[in-house]
């Protein structure tokens, strides 16, 4: 391997650090779960498959480089994100700038091949996706923004395919805003003392640990009902029945390993586990689409 290759995949290591390109696993099985039950009966073409992940990725992409430009001097100045690749100076502000950029092109570039309705649609969802990082400066409802923001992409995925909505994206919608502002509750307790200190609004900041832990099991209940109603509404059978079941297990055991005493498994709960949800519950939804018909 030449010098030059091992510096470009360094770098693109440390983008990808930065944006936290990974926690793509969280978004977009949902999406894909929507688009296979949006194709189901109506027929999808691979590119326009390739095309809604390309925008997700897009808008993923820009939605974290504005939140690491944003809050760059926050981030420098908690000990916790301190060693965050713009902070450190591992990225220069330049290059993030440019970063995000060019992922909102991406992102409606992908929009206007997927259609007009898309296209027309994508300035709403960069709204949603960068503004959510401007929320904690005023609000405690930050999480409920993120979920927001992360919950559209279902949504998104169905008009892609179909041209319309219909209510089985709208609850998988409100079943993915709650799932992640529920779990985003549980990863900001790691930060409610400095977001006291620093003035930023959080819910654990607001309301203290037990209380957090309450409300975020709160919404992971709400998450799981509305994954139901996807299923009702959308006239699906055991086999996805049996994920969301699956589902509402994994969501069980993050709150029962996460305590107001002992927080020292909140990565297992915010990584690991959230990672097994997404994909269970694309898992159970593709196998209704392709074997149960």
């Amino acid at each position: 391997m030449t010098s030059s290759l091992r510096s470009l995949l360094r770098t693109v290591a440390v983008f990808g650090r930065m944006v936290k390109f990974s926690h793509t696993v969280f978004a977009l099985p949902f999406a894909l779960a929507a688009t296979a039950l949006a194709a189901r009966g109506h027929g999808i073409a691979i590119a326009q498959v390739g095309a809604i992940i390309v925008a997700m990725a897009g808008a993923r992409t820009a939605a974290m480089g504005f939140n690491r430009i944003v809050d760059r001097r926050i981030d420098a100045k908690n000990p916790r994100t301190a060693n965050r690749e713009l902070p450190a100076g591992l990225v220069s502000l330049p290059a993030a700038v440019a970063l995000t950029v060019a992922s909102v092109a991406v992102f409606v570039g992908a929009a206007a091949f997927l259609g007009r309705l898309c296209l027309i649609l994508s300035p709403v969802a960069l709204v949603l996706v960068l503004g959510y990082s401007l929320t904690k400066r005023f609000t405690f409802l930050c999480h409920v923004f993120l979920g927001l923001a992360i919950g559209i992409a279902p949504a998104a995925a169905w008009i892609a395919v179909r041209g319309s909505l219909a209510m089985p994206p709208v609850w998988m919608m409100v079943a993915v805003a709650a799932w992640i502002a529920g779990f985003d509750i549980l990863y900001a307790l790691a930060d409610r003392d400095f977001d006291r200190g620093a003035g930023l609004h959080s819910i654990p900041a607001a309301f203290g640990v037990t209380r957090s832990l309450w409300i975020s099991g709160l919404l992971h209940g709400v998450a799981v009902a509305a994954l139901v109603w996807v299923g009702r509404s959308a006239g699906l059978g055991p086999v996805y029945y049996a994920g969301v079941a699956v589902v509402a297990v994994v969501l069980g055991y993050e709150h029962a390993i996460v305590k107001p005493g002992d927080l020292s498994r909140l990565n297992v709960a915010f990584f690991n586990l959230n990672g097994y949800v997404a994909v269970i519950y694309f898992g159970a939804t593709l196998c209704v689409v392709l074997f149960a018909g």
